[in-house]
């Protein structure tokens, strides 16, 4: 069960590495009263191969109903952050479209509301170059709402955090960046991660993008401290650092690249914070943080939910995960006949769906999906829409919106028979599109 902020961390590092109490509420809601978030959600994610050919990477349809920028909105809302920019460019129509059904509820009254912040190309400005150039073109949006901390966020992993205390951590050490950490086996940081050198005050000291040999956290060797791609800045500090970044012609343009190395090599004060100081949610001791930025990982994190106890709780009403949620029926299961029973175990099954004659285990299904009668679906990862013909057998796949799978089809019995026509990936799991079955490509709304 999840616990409140204050209850999970009733003490927090002060500045000089004492333990110091945590600030009270009225505290912690005018920080973040004070703050702008701004999501990055232009990416690519070009990891994930096809299931990004037509959406941007946060837009990703994630746990049966929800899309992967709602953990991060989700956190703001929850954190108390209700002033928030979306910035928006490869494939965008999708993830605005939710953005615009699912978080509407904030009120401008109230100084509250939620942004969408494309690429303009105007001013001399082309598309969005790196995440710093992201933030950037955006300086006039930021300035309109004098935030005195603007909190930067990647807009593309599934975790659970309140930023009000990475912001009450960053004002306590009198800090000019944070950057939100999460403590990762160092064979698990090497090539995948920006790491995080620190001293044991967790004062950043050095900096490496990816590197293949990540430095350990001091006093433990195995364990390094890799960025999550989330900032806080005190404002002024950003706005003067994002104009010196982008009038350097050699730069990239890019947080992790660019402005934490040059901020290192200027003697800038920047501060790591660690997710398991500010996670909400903990289970046997860590903290919950998943970048499902490969098929492999993807599959691996939603089939996780399908547990008796998950890691991540979805069930969680202290922390909730918002998103735009159809008007649909409750899922439906038909017929009770020997060898035609309709029927999911150990599955999550969201509303609209009818499984008809079928066995469905270790499963999770979107919203709408249609399972016809004589199937065999085990540990399948089914997004919105998928209609799975009769006899169809599915072992281990992803199967992408939309796609009509054919009666008899058999996909995740015979790797390379699947690999003449789908996606199959270094751990054995299969992906199917519309493309590939030579259907036409959903509108992914």
């Amino acid at each position: 069960m999840a616990r409140t902020t204050n209850e999970l961390h009733p003490i927090m590092p002060g500045r000089h590495g004492m333990p110091r109490a945590m600030p009270d509420r009225s505290t912690m809601a005018q920080l973040a009263r004070q703050t702008v978030a701004v999501v990055l959600a232009g990416g690519r994610g070009s990891r994930l191969g096809p299931l990004t050919s037509g959406r941007a990477k946060p837009a990703v349809p994630f746990g049966g109903k929800f899309r992967i920028i709602d953990f991060a909105l989700s956190n703001c809302i929850n954190s108390g952050i209700r002033r928030i920019g979306v910035a928006t460019q490869y494939h965008s129509h999708g993830l605005i479209n939710h953005v615009q059904k699912g978080w509407s509820f904030l009120d401008g009254r109230f100084n509250e509301f939620i942004e969408l912040l494309p690429a303009q190309q105007s001013h001399n400005c082309d598309w969005y170059k790196g995440t710093a150039d992201a933030v950037y073109q955006n300086l006039e949006v930021l300035r309109r709402h004098a935030p005195r901390f603007v909190l930067v966020l990647a807009g593309d992993h599934i975790y659970k955090m309140d930023y009000t205390c990475m912001l009450y951590e960053h004002l306590d050490r009198d800090a000019d960046m944070t950057v939100g950490c999460v403590e990762v086996p160092v064979a698990e940081a090497a090539g995948q991660l920006g790491v995080m050198e620190v001293d044991r005050g967790f004062r950043v000291v050095g900096f490496e993008e990816k590197p293949p040999e990540p430095r350990a956290v001091p006093g433990r060797d195995a364990t390094a401290l890799g960025s999550m791609g989330i900032y806080v800045f005190n404002s002024e500090f950003l706005y003067d650092q994002l104009v010196e970044d982008a009038m350097d012609g050699d730069s990239g343009h890019d947080f992790g690249h660019d402005l934490i190395p040059r901020l290192l090599r200027d003697g800038a004060s920047v501060y790591a914070h660690r997710l398991q100081d500010s996670c909400a949610q903990l289970t046997d001791g860590e903290p919950y943080w998943r970048d499902v930025g490969t098929v492999d990982a993807f599959w691996e994190a939603n089939l996780e939910l399908t547990r008796v106890s998950p890691a991540l709780n979805l069930y969680d009403d202290a922390w909730p995960i918002w998103t735009f949620q159809e008007q649909l029926p409750p899922a439906k299961f038909v017929f009770d006949e020997q060898g035609r029973r309709g029927a999911a175990i150990d599955s999550m099954v969201s509303g609209g769906c009818i499984v008809s004659g079928s066995e469905v285990r270790n499963s999770l299904l979107f919203s709408r999906v249609r399972v016809h009668s004589y199937c065999s679906v085990n540990e399948a990862v089914l997004l919105p829409e998928v209609e799975v013909g009769r006899g169809a057998v599915l072992n281990r796949v992803v199967v992408d919106q939309g796609t009509r799978i054919p009666p008899g089809l058999r996909a995740g019995v015979d790797p390379a028979e699947d690999r003449k026509r789908f996606h199959v990936t270094e751990k054995g799991v299969t992906l199917i599109t519309p493309s590939m079955l030579g259907q036409p490509l959903q509108h992914l709304h």
